[in-house]
């Protein structure tokens, strides 16, 4: 199935619940950081993410340099890093999913 190419009709099938196709950078970032909100290491959110190691290395990076999650170390276990959502990184989850909200209100009414 082909993701139909304007704004209105993927907010349409997202809402339905169907796929659109691959996931968007803000989709992919919002998803690493609630995964990330109880601490988690790196292989479990490459799972939980479903995301190749280099692929969440690269977010890991970005989300990093941008303050929205941090790397903590937890001594004691065999892997001891954990990443971890910063407040400015709830920010950006409570902003993602506002946007979310008001598109997806917007094309019900």
């Amino acid at each position: 199935m082909n993701a139909p190419s304007d704004p209105v009709s993927l907010l349409v099938q997202m809402e339905k619940g169907e796929s659109i196709g691959h996931r968007g950078r803000f989709d992919i970032m919002a998803n690493i950081l609630d995964s990330s909100i109880d601490g988690a290491k790196k292989t479990q959110l490459m799972y939980k993410c479903n995301m190749s190691f280099k692929q969440l290395e690269a977010y890991l990076n970005l989300l990093t340099e941008k303050k929205l999650i941090h790397r903590s170390v937890h001594k004691g276990n065999k892997d001891p890093i954990v990443y971890e959502i910063t407040e400015k990184g709830h920010s950006f989850l409570r902003f993602y999913g506002s946007l979310k909200a008001l598109l997806t209100e917007q094309l019900l009414s």
